[in-house]
């Protein structure tokens, strides 16, 4: 174990390689650059390969080949580039082609301020892509849980064959903190592992929530396609094989809920008021709930890393303990929409802020005498 001080962007490189990554395949583009410098740096050390695309279409096509031949892989953006990637994340997911994306998060729409923090992309990484389809989303607060977030990301990719998001922002991505650092080696990695032989293989067998998925090279041949198809992969329209496939892929995370769902609930006995925060927003708000504690005052906390699937029956219970939720968030109210879909609009305060400034503990404590 070493502790060093370093940047969440370089913690996110470092925990990709601690997990297993061996490709890495991007466009530099601000505020994520320094992912793909350190990834550039490391990956060769290990055997990787880092590859800079032409642009952010061929970055997320690459990493879906590299991970059908059998490499961990992920790259990283932000903003206008995390637009581009939507088609081939919805390819991905009807693949079930397990891959990481980053998207450091800066203000926009367009290029609008790319030095400046935001949580505006929160909707575009549940829906950016066309078509009912199922997504990881995490979201870090500290440098230490962009190393330890990324790991999970990966983990969770390959253990459920679908494209995880690692949401982070401006703020985490290029903050310094100390971090400590654990052997690589002791980091618990989830790895493919195909039983079935080559001739009875199915890759996209409706019998169990997630087949394994076997690699290209390897002795396994079958067909791969961003159309609707059967059981070993070739497009069809018969209902009879569609309709399996749609209720085992867009109900598997629901039906492991327990095991995606990450979040911290800090309960006060008699507390009437919670806020609720992810991201780097949830620095501020623990700042805000300390400051309000110390003087007297109840207040639950409640911090989601998994953004996606929303943690709806953990956020009921939060909502049954209180009489209103705060909801402090960089943008003009995107989370706090699904908040008061699971809660009711009344019950839900928001403080927002879109302007590339970070929301401060004063706002969050306004928030609680209005």
């Amino acid at each position: 174990m070493s502790v060093k001080l370093m940047q969440g962007n370089e913690a996110i490189a470092l925990g990709a390689l601690a997990a297993g990554c061996r490709f890495y395949a991007g466009y530099p583009i601000t505020p994520s650059t320094e992912v793909a410098e350190v990834m550039a740096r490391e990956l060769p050390k290990v055997g990787g390969k880092f590859i800079q695309m032409e642009d952010e279409i061929a970055s997320m096509a690459a990493i879906i080949g590299a991970r059908v031949g059998g490499l961990k892989s992920m790259t990283a953006t932000s903003g206008p580039g995390f637009s581009l990637m939507q088609e081939n994340l919805g390819y991905a997911a009807m693949a079930e082609i397990p891959c990481v994306v980053v998207n450091v998060q800066r203000l926009g729409p367009s290029t609008g301020q790319p030095t400046a923090a935001s949580q505006g992309d929160v909707m575009q990484a549940r829906w950016g892509t066309h078509g009912d389809h199922p997504i990881i989303v995490l979201s870090p607060i500290s440098v230490s849980q962009a190393f330890s977030l990324t790991v999970t990301a990966f983990n969770l990719s390959e253990k459920y064959r679908t494209p995880v998001i690692l949401l982070t922002d401006e703020i985490i991505g290029h903050m310094r903190e100390p971090i400590e650092l654990p052997d690589f080696s002791t980091i618990e990695r989830y790895e493919q592992v195909v039983t079935e032989p080559p001739e009875t293989y199915k890759p996209y067998s409706n019998r169990t929530d997630v087949p394994a998925m076997a690699a290209f090279g390897r002795g396994y041949r079958y067909h791969i396609t961003g159309l609707f198809h059967d059981e070993v992969g070739f497009p069809t329209q018969r209902l009879d094989e569609v309709e399996p496939w749609l209720e085992r892929v867009n109900g598997k995370l629901e039906r492991h809920a327990d095991d995606i769902l990450l979040y911290q609930a800090d309960y006060q006995p008699g507390a009437r008021v919670a806020v609720l925060s992810y991201g780097a927003t949830a620095r501020t708000a623990r700042h805000a709930v300390k400051q309000l504690r110390e003087s007297g005052q109840k207040v639950n906390l409640f911090t989601a890393y998994t953004i996606w699937p929303f943690p709806e029956k953990a956020v009921e219970e939060l909502a049954d303990s209180v009489e209103r939720i705060i909801v402090p968030e960089m943008n003009l109210g995107q989370l706090a929409l699904e908040v008061e879909r699971v809660v009711g609009r009344r019950k839900v305060k928001r403080v927002t802020r879109a302007n590339g400034e970070m929301i401060t503990p004063d706002m969050i404590v306004a928030a609680m005498e209005m």
